[in-house]
């Protein structure tokens, strides 16, 4: 039976077991959400030996060649030395800017980093907080242009981070850990096509910057931004003041009751759309198939599903 060595202790495990099961079967308390390689909140390091990785293309080849693993997407065949993600040594800190509610239930969050990260339009980052809770959240920030980063949290439901950020006053400090593109991004070449943003909720946070990246680097093409939404969108105001500035973009609010209906009218405007989508898992499923119906082909429909789950850890 293969051995796991973590900081002196050492104990072993089934050959074939989940990674991430045996080191939180050893009370080593390594935070998880969705157990499929996207939220990047597993992170381990190997120090010596390999596991089995389901899924490498998960992980960006320069953190694999540090060593680290995501892993619930690992199984044990031999022994393994392991070094748990500790966003003390490892994270970058940044201190609370800004706060303030979007809505009743939806807080900005602007944070500015110790020293500037790089990032893109639609990416997402590990938000730790003070007491070890790891939460994965869209950037609503552009690069360049902010200095802070700007995350817009969804306080509806009760949550361990979410009551975290609630409580957060100017100043405070929080960690960042990975920084994960997902599905999301603009891409210069894409400045003459056709593109339908689809968001329900915060999931409007990411497409928030990737519109604004659009428009910054002068996008030519017709923009479709579609929110659906409690009753109002979060950013109705200033959705309403960019369509103003740029006769390129249409925006359309819908209340979740209408979006069956919506969805059955939703027509491809060009052969070369693409379409973004962020949200739940169903909402992004739901409006993928209808797109892919309605004649988009699936590599011009780009979608990221939330992880709703709350982390655990």
């Amino acid at each position: 039976m293969p051995e796991i060595t973590h900081q002196g202790m050492t104990w072993t495990v089934a050959t074939g077991t989940n990674l991430l099961d045996a080191l939180n079967g050893a009370g080593l308390n390594v935070p998880h959400s969705c157990r499929a390689g996207s939220c990047h909140v597993c992170l381990v390091r190997c120090l010596d030996g390999e596991p089995d990785d389901a899924h490498p293309e998960a992980l960006d080849p320069a953190r694999r060649l540090e060593g680290w693993r995501l892993a619930c997407q690992c199984s044990v065949s031999e022994n393994l030395s392991v070094a748990v993600f500790d966003p003390a040594r490892e994270g970058l800190p940044a201190h609370v800017q800004g706060l303030d509610w979007l809505s009743e239930y939806v807080l900005r969050l602007r944070l500015i980093p110790e020293r500037p990260l790089r990032y893109h339009a639609g990416q997402h980052v590990l938000l730790w907080s003070a007491n070890g809770l790891a939460r994965p959240y869209s950037l609503a920030s552009i690069p360049f242009d902010e200095r802070w980063l700007e995350f817009h949290i969804d306080c509806a439901r009760p949550g361990a981070f979410s009551n975290v950020a609630r409580s957060l006053a100017k100043g405070d400090q929080l960690m960042l850990g990975q920084l994960h593109a997902g599905a999301l991004r603009y891409d210069p070449d894409w400045q003459s096509r056709p593109l339908l943003l689809m968001a329900a909720g915060t999931g409007l946070a990411p497409l928030w910057g990737v519109l604004r990246e659009a428009l910054r680097q002068g996008h030519e093409g017709p923009i479709r931004l579609i929110h659906v939404c409690h009753s109002h969108s979060y950013l109705q105001a200033a959705l309403a003041d960019l369509a103003e500035q740029h006769a390129n973009l249409s925006v359309e609010m819908i209340v979740r009751e209408q979006l069956a209906g919506r969805l059955q009218a939703l027509r491809v405007t060009s052969r070369h759309e693409l379409a973004l989508i962020c949200g739940g898992s169903d909402f992004v499923d739901a409006c993928s198939k209808r797109m892919f119906l309605a004649g988009l082909p699936r590599g011009q429909i780009l979608g990221d599903a939330f992880i709703t789950r709350q982390v655990e850890g």
